[in-house]
């Protein structure tokens, strides 16, 4: 267990002149969390106003960022940081040159992408056309003619001929469309009886020639205009790779002169002189004030003030980073999905990094499920980059690592047994030979001897008492971590009425429940009644009336860790359908031999546990969240910290001359 970094909170305060180098020194070192300043009407100081170069760094970066998009510009394994002065240099030349070959493509391929939409719009109109194939020619310039193309729900032709018998009628059999040519003096008439018909015209396109012809003109040119559209797209993949790594370094360069030129908005400033206050953790403070006064010739003043740390408001504005060994760094990640801790707080983070795993492995207990899914963290953590996905992946480690001895203890692979065993008369023989289920005569409920390993479907009483009890310790021991966090904010008497209260109702009540049933005294009974009595005092005293309405949630609390046994049942159970249904004879039975029902019974063994094993993830996960969450935090710990942001950046694509 461990607080979070010790910060020192301090002032700057220099001449005007120091600004910028005061700026950059503390980009450099990145360790101040910067507190904006907020004016208030008695004072001198206002608001500071952005750095000059701030409005063209700005224009740059859209710039650059919008060349990024178009050339989709990501990092990858040939990405080389790139010196500061050597981006500075050629920056604006590149920018424009860039720039330029950029826009002579996009406008290419823009007029390219114009005509291929022209294109399959003339295509969409000459496709009703294409089964009858006549020259587009001859559906106009008509004298006497009408001509009628479109398509009709249902094509009536005797009634056509009541109107007349001087047309001529083209459709394709099985096609709604057709062309009809008439006598312009019935073509009021048939314009009525089409229209009853539920005509739809289609106007034949204003062009000359047959539609099959000018379809595969049209066809040719769109190919030819796809391959110029490849060629181009092949010249922004090469401008990619010869400018990506430049882009990336140029937005780096930027975004660091966009930060620097934005302090000042943050900070107090007058005519003449500015000041600044922030947070630097303690360990980096004496490095801090060197580098500050080397890179101004000491013309900034630095002072620190007292941290109030009784003061809520105060706690509240002191900005919280992590302070964890290796191992328990990833469970950072869960920690922050609750809430940072305050700074006045002990890190719950290296006791999650044990009981979060622990709680995991005892739900899931499958060496299979375990193996798998510590197989597929291993191989997102080759393969995947991302500094967001690490964390949660040595977190799913460090739970199938638990999953796995509990799997050995529980006998479990994939939901077969290893161990063989019999149940009511029934002998279910287990995956490894000879390792044979050893039952004992002590039984801790009555009907369930104590088996190893412990086949969790046959001593579920059993269980369900052992979670339970891990429960009402996993709870105390949030009790006395709660106790050590208290004192250090409160001091040992508050401590002790408000943490310690709760141990010592515990164990009045335990007392006079076992005087009661194992020693039927009386006496007993009573000394730890007023052991109790005392207990809900203190209770009283350090959390007022909440503290005592809360005491019947606490055995609801404890039995809330049985749901341990309930969902890793629920997994078995799913597991054990799945093998059931593949191999149990339901669908196919190894006595038979090779068939496609083999294949049936492969297909469903993978694709059920492979359902499973997402289960695997979500159910054991969330239920061990709960009871972090929920159960454990609620004995110690509020959360509700600032995350500490400190004034600089960590430079990927850039490096200084020097270095």
């Amino acid at each position: 267990m461990s607080y979070p970094k010790r910060m020192t909170k301090c002032i700057l305060a220099g001449h005007k002149k120091y600004l910028q180098p005061t700026i950059d020194v503390l980009h450099d070192l990145d360790v101040l969390h910067v507190e904006d300043f907020v004016e208030g009407d008695d004072s001198d100081f206002t608001i500071g106003v952005p750095v000059e170069y701030g409005e063209e760094v700005s224009r740059k970066l859209v710039k650059v960022r919008s060349i990024s998009n178009v050339l989709n510009v990501k990092p990858n394994a040939d990405t080389v940081p790139m010196k500061t002065s050597v981006v500075e240099s050629e920056l604006d030349q590149k920018l424009d040159q860039i720039d330029a070959e950029i826009n002579e493509n996009t406008e290419k391929m823009s007029k390219l992408d114009t005509r291929v939409k022209e294109i399959e719009s003339a295509e969409k109109e000459l496709l009703p056309f294409l089964g009858l194939d006549m020259d587009l020619q001859n559906y106009r310039g008509y004298n006497n003619l009408a001509v009628f193309s479109g398509t009709v729900s249902s094509l009536n032709e005797s009634k056509l001929l009541e109107i007349t018998d001087a047309y001529e009628l083209h459709n394709e059999p099985g096609s709604k469309f057709f062309v009809l040519f008439v006598s312009k003096t019935h073509e009021k008439e048939v314009a009525a009886l089409l229209a009853d018909m539920g005509y739809r015209e289609t106007k034949a396109p204003d062009k000359t020639g047959k539609p099959s012809a000018l379809f595969q003109e049209l066809d040719a040119e769109k190919s030819s205009i796809h391959a110029q559209l490849e060629a181009l797209s092949a010249t922004v993949s090469e401008l990619n790779q010869k400018y990506g790594n430049f882009i990336l370094a140029s937005d780096e360069f930027l975004s660091i002169l966009s930060e620097k030129s934005e302090l000042p908005l943050r900070i107090a400033t007058s005519d003449h002189a500015f000041v600044l206050e922030g947070y630097v953790p303690t360990d980096d403070f004496d490095l801090f004030v060197k580098e500050v006064a080397a890179k101004t010739d000491n013309g900034v003043y630095i002072t620190t003030e007292e941290l109030h740390l009784h003061d809520e408001k105060e706690i509240a504005k002191i900005p919280v980073a992590y302070e964890n060994k290796k191992m328990a760094k990833p469970m950072e990640t869960v920690t922050d999905l609750y809430s940072r801790p305050k700074y006045t707080e002990i890190d719950p983070s290296s006791i999650l990094a044990i009981s979060f795993p622990l709680i995991y492995g005892m739900i899931l207990g499958d060496i299979g499920y375990a193996l798998i899914l510590m197989t597929v963290a291993f191989l997102i953590l080759k393969f995947m980059k991302s500094d967001s996905i690490k964390p949660l992946m040595y977190v799913l480690i460090y739970c199938q690592i638990s999953a796995l001895i509990f799997g050995i203890i529980y006998g479990e692979f994939m939901g077969f047994p290893l161990a063989g065993y019999e149940s009511h008369g029934v002998y279910t023989p287990g995956l490894i030979p000879g390792w044979e289920t050893y039952i004992s005569n002590f039984a801790l409920v009555p009907g369930e001897p104590f088996m190893f390993p412990i086949h969790r479907t046959h001593m579920i009483m059993t269980m369900l008492i052992a979670t339970a009890t891990f429960g009402f310790l996993h709870l105390n021991f949030g009790f006395i971590v709660g106790f050590f966090d208290v004192k250090s904010q409160h001091g040992t008497k508050h401590a002790v009425y408000e943490k310690i209260s709760w141990i010592v109702i515990e164990i009045g009540v335990i007392a006079a429940a076992a005087a009661y049933l194992l020693l039927n005294s009386y006496l007993l009974v009573g000394v730890f009644a007023i052991v109790t009595v005392i207990g809900v005092y203190m209770l009283f005293k350090g959390e007022g009336i909440k503290g005592p309405i809360e005491l019947p949630g606490l055995l609801g609390n404890i039995m809330s860790y049985t749901r341990i046994i309930a969902v890793g049942l629920s997994s078995i159970y799913i597991a054990s359908t799945v093998n059931n249904i593949a191999f149990g004879g339901l669908i196919w039975s190894p006595t038979e031999g090779f068939s496609l029902l083999v294949i049936v019974s492969l297909l469903i063994f993978i694709l059920g546990h492979s359902l499973n094993c997402v289960l695997s993830i979500i159910a054991p996960g969330l239920h061990a969240l709960r009871l972090q969450y929920v159960e454990l935090f609620g004995k110690f710990y509020s959360g509700g910290g600032k995350i500490y942001k400190p004034f600089g950046h960590i430079k990927k694509y850039t490096t200084t001359t020097e270095e």
